[in-house]
């Protein structure tokens, strides 16, 4: 039984087919609202500060790439750190990414805002394994 569905969940990615394929997987798994797909950093921040009905949309979960061009997610998570409280995510941060660099992890622990760090495909059991992890008090099924 699903208690409850997460607000939102916002993928950053400038690839759309890894775009496309994590929101149709999101959705089938029925956790969720809402699904923003955005291919940048910055397309991410105007749609953090945006509003819907007097209210930021304020995203339960993100996931964000890491190499992108124009801002990739180092540079996103600096400007996101300076968005009002109002503005930013509820709760968890996934970088999720093709990148082996182990350099990458390890930069990503020393980051507040980061809940966690993924290798790209995302998958059905890594969802239901973010969920289970940050979510459990309040959803306990995934399709």
């Amino acid at each position: 039984m699903i208690k409850k569905k997460l607000n939102c969940v916002l993928l950053i990615d400038d690839d759309e087919p890894t775009n496309f394929y994590n929101e149709m997987l999101i959705k089938q798994a029925g956790f969720a609202e809402k699904v923003v797909a955005v291919q940048s950093g910055l397309e991410a921040l105007d749609y953090l500060k945006s509003k819907e009905d007097g209210e930021h949309p304020r995203p339960d979960l993100i996931f964000l790439d890491i190499n992108m061009p124009a801002m990739n997610g180092w540079e996103f998570l600096e400007e996101y750190k300076r968005l009002d409280k109002s503005q930013k995510g509820r709760i968890v941060v996934v970088m999720l990414t093709t990148s082996l660099n182990p350099d990458d992890k390890m930069r990503s622990e020393g980051i507040q805002e980061i809940t966690d760090f993924m290798n790209k495909p995302l998958t059905k059991e890594m969802l239901k394994a973010t969920l289970e992890k940050y979510f459990s008090e309040w959803m306990l099924e995934v399709h």
